[in-house]
């Protein structure tokens, strides 16, 4: 096995452990599962980027001018992107899915990889440097603010759901006797959690023992979900932004034209202007909040269609149709 390989099964392996301790750590909120599972991201993501500078350095050819390169940094950039907001806002809990997801996309990178092969006469230019790592950076972080949207869709229903059941007292003494729930929820239900007062059914029903509003509570408030969100997204549309003028820039030199409406282009500005209207409507009380985690969720399934679709499926100056 070539040391290339190596990099690239110690990358996706730590990615694989890392998700399943931080899977733990997400529904059980056990500290041993979090203790597990952070040093395995960062170990899968040191890799990976180890990974990309020894194609490089080997080589010598640019790693990102093929959909194996591009899916490569994508997962890396992921996982990146979530230590930081992780070790600024506490967020490990959202790391089981961000790992898998990254351990998914990079095992599908390997049946892209085509070796190292010198990028098409096109895409030889300084600006591959510049361009491709700004907008795969911008795709890495809506997806990381896919995760923390879905989540508050997630607590959202949930709560709306126990505000429509009826819950049942633990502590309340009944003619048959007390109502026994699992000891794993027993010790959630005994750790603090601030009362948010966004979330008021989930609230009286954690008080009153329910299993499912005991593990919700665990979760950040709504409103901390919503501007977790806003503040990924806030880092990605910028880089989306710049990406898309240099990519244009680009387009002028290789091919004499800065914008030809290629099927990637037009995916690219959708879905910029999916996320562009997300960070004008979050500014809307009526918006704020629910409304607003449905797009952030419906603006990565454009970026997937832009990343992936019209790449693999759709014939243009983009494709990476054989």
């Amino acid at each position: 096995m070539s040391t290339d390989q190596i990099l690239i099964v110690t990358a996706i392996s730590a990615y694989i452990v890392s998700a399943l301790a931080l899977f733990t750590y997400f529904l059980a909120r056990e500290e041993w599962a979090k203790r597990v599972g952070i040093p395995f991201a960062f170990l899968g993501c040191a890799v990976q980027f180890a990974e990309l500078g020894y194609r490089y350095a080997s080589s010598h050819i640019w790693p990102l001018t093929n959909l194996y390169g591009s899916l490569s940094l994508f997962a890396a950039m992921s996982v990146a992107i979530f230590i930081g907001f992780a070790l600024r806002y506490d967020l490990w809990f959202i790391g089981g899915f961000v790992e898998a997801l990254a351990a998914s996309f990079l095992a599908y990178a390997l049946t892209w990889n085509e070796g190292y092969l010198p990028a098409v006469p096109a895409l030889q230019s300084y600006w591959i440097k510049i361009h491709v790592p700004l907008v795969v950076t911008a795709y890495a972080a809506f997806m990381v603010a896919f995760v923390t949207s879905v989540l508050y869709l997630i607590k959202y229903y949930g709560e709306r759901y126990l505000g429509s059941a009826k819950t049942v007292r633990v502590s309340a003494a009944t003619a048959g006797g007390n109502f026994e729930v699992p000891l794993q929820m027993q010790a959630l239900a005994e750790r603090p959690r601030p009362l948010s007062g966004d979330s008021p059914d989930l609230e009286r029903a954690a008080a009153a023992g329910n299993p499912l509003a005991l593990w919700l509570a665990t979760l950040p408030s709504l409103a901390k979900l919503d501007i977790l969100t806003y503040r990924i997204v806030a880092l990605g549309l910028p880089l989306l932004t710049v990406g898309i003028i240099t990519g244009a820039w680009w387009a002028k030199e290789a091919w004499g034209a800065y914008w030809q409406w290629d099927p990637k282009e037009t995916a690219a500005l959708f879905s910029w202007t999916v996320y562009a209207l997300y960070m004008h409507l979050h500014t809307r009380n009526a918006w704020r909040g629910l409304r607003c985690a449905w797009l952030a969720a419906f603006g990565f399934v454009t970026i997937i269609f832009c990343y992936l679709g019209v790449n693999i499926w759709i014939s243009g100056l983009h494709s990476y149709k054989m």
